[in-house]
């Protein structure tokens, strides 16, 4: 049956039938982790923001991200600081539909590898670690290194980084974003610390692509009071400030 199958018009019509098996297997269980690895990442850099959520517990987790969801923002950073940090991502992935959660505070490419488990789709990293890169790009995920110096930048972004996060952006600001920038106008940007209402449209002006928002956008005492309405409408101001600062 092989010898009929692969010679000839059978073998023609063999090859016709396995890519079309193939191309179906794609589109139905999203084996183009590629294509949906760039999806991401387009939607990143349209709403501009990741929102970083670092908690005392992770009870009220999904809410929180739900919260965040009805606001506008679309990517979710649990960072790995948080107690229960990998069953909230789980729980988030599996109860908040139409966004992108990740974890940050990442040490390790084992740390990362259990985060993707969990259900996550992109780590972030305080510090420059050469293994999580590679093991998200094993993976087809989205992996945002933390750097400072523009080596440190330049060495992440050659490793494979999708976007490298200056970190912490508070020193510096955003004149320091604008000088890497200028002699490294390829490498896109995350100013991550120090990043609130205020300056987050001025980090996109001098050339940051994306900004990390934690504790002025996620206030303890708005989780303390169960206040998720106050993250909405916070959460919608950033990503106004940010579309008009972008041009999104």
């Amino acid at each position: 049956l092989f010898r009929v199958i692969s010679t000839g018009h059978y073998k023609k019509k063999w090859k016709v039938l396995l890519k079309t098996v193939v191309r179906e297997l794609k589109d139905k269980k999203g084996m183009n982790s590629m294509t949906d690895k760039t999806e991401k990442l387009k939607i990143l850099e349209e709403t501009g923001v990741i929102a970083i959520i670092r908690a005392d517990n992770p009870d009220k987790l999904v809410d929180t991200a739900s919260a965040l969801k009805e606001g506008g923002i679309k990517f979710i950073e649990v960072t790995m600081t948080t107690p229960g940090a990998l069953k909230a991502i789980e729980n988030i992935s599996k109860k908040v539909s139409g966004i992108v959660i990740g974890a940050g505070s990442v040490l390790d490419a084992e740390t990362a590898r259990a985060v993707f488990l969990a259900g996550g789709d992109f780590i972030v990293t305080p510090t420059l670690n050469k293994e999580v890169i590679l093991l998200c790009n094993r993976y087809s995920k989205i992996v945002v290194p933390g750097a400072f110096t523009p080596t440190e930048i330049i060495t992440a972004w050659e490793c494979g980084a999708d976007i490298v996060k200056v970190f912490p952006s508070s020193i510096g600001g955003c004149s320091y974003i604008k000088a890497v920038k200028a002699p490294l106008p390829q490498v896109k940007l995350a100013a991550v610390g120090g990043v609130n209402i205020d300056n987050a449209a001025d980090f996109i002006r001098a050339g940051a692509s994306v900004v990390g928002v934690g504790g002025s956008l996620i206030k303890k005492e708005y989780l303390k009071d169960n206040n998720f309405k106050e993250i909405t409408s916070l959460s919608r101001k950033f990503i106004d400030a940010l579309h008009i600062a972008g041009e999104r």
